[in-house]
């Protein structure tokens, strides 16, 4: 069995990740015999600059603190960010970068390297992976972004490798900027970025980045190296000061996210842009290979067993890299979409762009340049002291006094689809916790469009009068409160279990009919619905109706139409799931057409003064599906047809769905679709604290935030948010009971008296 203490090992890749795995290695034990291929002179680089972060930089010095001294003698160190935009710079500080050249980076690795006697082989083309596994006890692939050796494993690590939007090129000039420089250009071709940052006392990257298409149409793909170079001086030449920019074997690009299922085979093992690779926004690449060797010789230092520790490697390892690659991916498409944010106010798009990756917050900018941020909440109308979360947002004749929504979640609680003392209970308890708008769970318009035998509906006046004691009492306890229903039909999501006994799994008996756009069963093992007929559209169109009247006379201040998650009308809208041939089938504006008559026929009943939003799923997750072009379009047309906001959600439509989940992970499609369809958007989807709230409607993504879990595990989610931000004004109020426990409990002492005397021995 082999140990976890290889004693023969060989590197293949000389960059910083592989070159600081040989030191340590080394270091750790001097009888390694480590051997390092590098097919590039030890001269030759790509890039100018790297970024190291403070974390980064105290596991360097905690490891190794030769390397860490020879880095700090060349870093320079800043702490503000510039953005300009539109002529407009706004500088917010207190960010605390450290970057050094990666030349002098990779000096500092060789030197150490040879110092500990590590054989470091350049110009050499390392041996295939297969003839290093049996010749050495471990192989570290630290080989790039382009790895041989991953590639000669594909069928182990099962690579991912997905190319973006944007092209960008590796550049560098002869000064260096004061801060971290991010600066917009407008041209006639369409918008471009610089990224620039001081590596040197004399030195900067300069990173330019557009979209392809734009590259395509400034005629870049048509310049040489020398040519593309001058061009991009002079399209930032107020940035630059108009001094010339200069390269290194800097080529046009295009960034590539990498994923692999598994990081090692054997005695081999992926490290840095082999195993994982992060867009350079947030500066990460770098970062992550050297800490990858560190975990890396922990691990094997700590484990009896190479499998131990390669696997102890993956397990440390994995959750940081996907943290990091879903903060990098958020990054990437705000700058792919840059565009979309063009036209906010200079302040609010440098705010906009410092929390792009969400990793930076409003709270936490706060903390970092409280000048700037109270800046940004001014300008946004924010009075003294008031978090954005806390300022009010009119739709149509209702004001919510704040923008935190207690998101529908189905209850499957009802009777024969009355709402009981649980609903009231439920229900009451989040209308007294501070939310501005409270929304019903899918509250569905017929017997036969119910989930399941436990969901509630608003096809029987015993239904509306129990609505009505719910709604009474939110009026009544909670004023200022606004509750809104949300009506729905299942479709070919009906007739199944209640979640907790098993979800979306058919009743075993009792079950009802069901109807969708066409036929298809929701998953292997589902009814097979019946494709509607005209008449049948005609009388679910009745049956919206007529619920919207109960609704309204049960004394609703909103009501949503539930076109999202695979239902009943988000059915029409999916690709997937409608495959008619008549006219309610084929292009988008046919799969609309039904949504839309329904939502036309209840706007017709549904109190003038009183607003309708609807629920859409902005993607399905799933090729063939709704594409985010077609969500913008979705959203038009129904605010032209009188929407006064879109909630926007996204999958759920098929079972075979891939979501990509992480923190707020659906926002972006709701702030495409505010900034390209101009209308009002309510977010949802893992928005957690209200730090994201702040920030997501700080940065103009969005209007208004829909939370369900956070409310279930806290019914006074809203009051606590406001207590913990020291805020008392008109945005909540606190229940006149309630009012004692406005502040939070004091705990046991935590605090140790402190010494007094030290006795000298």
């Amino acid at each position: 069995m082999p140990t976890s203490r290889p004693l023969r090992i060989a590197i293949t890749g000389g960059g910083p990740g592989g070159l600081y795995a040989a030191a340590l290695l080394k270091r750790l034990d001097p009888e390694r015999r480590i051997t390092l291929w590098e097919r590039n002179a030890p001269d030759d680089t790509f890039g100018f600059g790297v970024v190291l972060s403070d974390e980064t930089l105290g596991g360097i010095e905690h490891a190794d603190p030769v390397v860490y001294e020879a880095l700090r003698q060349h870093f320079v160190r800043w702490d503000d960010i510039d953005i300009v935009h539109r002529g407009e710079r706004h500088t917010s500080g207190g960010h605390g970068f450290a970057a050094l050249g990666r030349r002098r980076l990779l000096e500092i690795l060789h030197d150490r390297c040879r110092g500990l006697g590590v054989e470091l082989r350049f110009r050499a083309q390392a041996p295939p992976p297969a003839t290093l596994s049996a010749a050495y006890d471990l192989v570290v692939a630290a080989d790039g972004v382009h790895s041989a050796t991953r590639e000669a494993y594909a069928d182990v690590f099962r690579p991912d490798i997905t190319p973006h939007r944007c092209r960008y090129i590796w550049l560098a000039a002869d000064f260096a900027f004061e801060a971290f420089r991010f600066e917009i250009a407008e041209t006639e071709h369409g918008v471009m970025q610089l990224h620039g940052y001081p590596y040197a006392p004399r030195a900067s990257t300069v990173i330019v980045e557009m979209r392809e298409e734009v590259w395509q149409a400034a005629g870049f793909d048509e310049l040489g190296e020398p040519e593309s170079i001058e061009r991009c001086a002079k399209i930032f030449a107020d940035a630059l000061g108009g001094r010339p920019l200069k390269s290194n074997n800097s080529t046009w690009t295009t960034f590539r996210t990498v994923v692999n299922d598994r990081w090692s085979h054997g005695n081999v093992v992926l490290l840095g842009d082999a195993a994982h690779t992060a867009h350079f926004s947030i500066g990460s690449g770098t970062k992550l290979a050297v800490e990858d060797a560190l975990a890396l010789a922990a691990c094997l230092e700590e484990r009896p067993t190479l499998d131990e520790a390669l696997a102890a490697y993956e397990e440390e390892r994995r959750p940081v890299v996907a943290s990091t690659q879903r903060a990098a991916r958020a990054s990437l498409e705000w700058f792919e979409n840059l565009a979309f944010h063009l036209d906010q106010r200079p302040r609010q798009f440098a705010f906009n762009l410092l929390t792009r990756s969400r990793r930076v917050t409003h709270d936490n900018l706060r903390l970092r340049d409280a000048h700037f941020t109270e800046a940004v909440e001014r300008e946004f109308g924010c009075p003294p002291g008031t978090p954005p979360m806390f300022t009010p947002f009119r739709l149509r004749g209702l004001t919510l006094r704040n923008r935190v929504v207690v998101s529908p979640m189905d209850m499957y609680s009802a009777v024969d689809g009355v709402p009981g003392d649980f609903h009231l209970v439920h229900l009451g308890a989040r209308a007294l916790g501070g939310a501005g708008l409270l929304m019903t769970e899918m509250v569905c318009v017929s017997p036969e469009g119910r989930i399941t035998p436990g969901c509630a509906g608003l096809y029987t006046g015993k239904q509306a009068e129990a609505w009505r004691r719910i709604t009474d009492f939110v009026h009544s306890q909670a004023p200022g409160t606004g509750i809104g229903v949300q009506l729905g039909h299942s479709g070919r999501k009906g007739s199944t279990r209640l979640m907790w006994e098993g979800m979306d799994e058919p009743l075993p008996d009792g079950n009802w009919p069901l109807v969708a756009a066409s036929p298809l069963p929701y998953k292997p093992g589902s009814q097979t619905p019946r494709e509607l007929s005209r008449a049948q559209l005609t009388d679910i169109r009745e049956q919206f109706t007529a619920a919207a009247w109960r609704a309204a006379r049960a004394g609703f201040d909103l009501l949503e139409l539930h076109c999202a998650h695979g239902y009943l009308l988000s059915g029409f809208l999916s690709p997937l799931t409608n495959r008619r041939t008549d006219a309610y089938g084929g292009s988008l504006a046919q799969r609309l057409r039904f949504p839309l008559e329904v939502f036309d026929a209840v706007r017709a009943v549904w109190p003038e003064e009183k607003p309708m939003t609807v629920r859409i799923s902005a993607t399905d997750w799933a090729e063939g599906g709704t594409t985010p072009e077609e969500a913008v379009a979705i959203a038009r047309a129904f605010a032209a047809h009188g929407a006064d906001a879109i909630d926007v959600s996204t999958g759920q439509v098929v079972a075979e769905e891939r979501p990509e989940f992480g923190r707020s992970y659906q926002t972006p499609y709701a702030d495409r679709i505010r900034h390209e369809a101009g209308v009002p958007v309510i977010a949802v989807g893992a928005i957690s604290s209200w730090d994201d709230v702040n920030s997501l409607i700080l940065a103009g993504r969005t209007d208004l935030c829909a939370l369900a879990r956070p409310h279930l595990y806290d019914p006074h989610w809203t009051l606590h948010a406001a207590a913990e931000q020291g805020y008392d004004g008109p945005g909540v109020a606190w229940p006149a009971p309630y009012r004692a426990g406005s502040r939070p409990p004091r705990t046991g002492r935590t605090d140790a008296p402190k010494p007094r005397l030290t006795l000298g021995g």
